[in-house]
């Protein structure tokens, strides 16, 4: 999809939706110091070029269960892209899995688990083993305490972007 050329007002009609969620069309307005109609219309070309993919709530994990949040890493034995693929679609057909990222350097993917417990967890690595996904080696790191979690702030990161 085609990039648009972003203005100051489209960074902070992306920028309130970030941080507030689904909003009503006068106070997305309010907030972005425009009139509605042009707000509107702005977000709905920012959502026709694909800008915005949806919308969801932050549920506190925490008060509804306890739970193990583990971040593991993987390095894959081979390097071919039938290797990657079969191991991102093994990855992709797990809930417990949240986030997956490829990354160059070390190892090949750095995993975040959410688990209802560490014997769940357990099981979880038990059938990736039992998979034969081509994992050479798995590292485990057990979150203890969230420090920070948030998004990152839209108008610097596309500072050097704006028209």
């Amino acid at each position: 999809m085609k990039r648009l050329a972003l203005d100051a007002a489209d960074i902070r009609i992306l920028g309130a939706l970030q941080k507030h969620g689904q909003l009503s069309k006068a106070r997305l307005a309010e907030i972005c110091c425009l009139s509605a109609t042009p707000c509107l219309a702005r977000l709905s070309r920012l959502k026709a070029a694909g800008y915005i993919r949806g919308y969801h709530a932050d549920i506190a994990l925490g008060q509804l269960a306890d739970f193990a949040k583990v971040i593991v890493t993987v390095s894959l034995s081979r390097h071919r892209k039938a290797d990657f693929d079969r191991f991102e679609a093994f990855i992709n057909s797990r809930d417990e899995i949240i986030d997956c990222i490829a990354t160059g350097g070390g190892v090949d993917y750095i995993m975040e688990v959410i688990s209802p417990s560490l014997s769940a967890f357990q099981s979880l690595m038990e059938e990736f083993l039992a998979e034969d996904l081509g994992i050479d080696r798995y590292m485990t790191y057990f979150a203890t305490r969230q420090v920070k979690s948030g998004m990152p702030n839209i108008a610097k990161l596309a500072a050097g972007n704006i028209k």
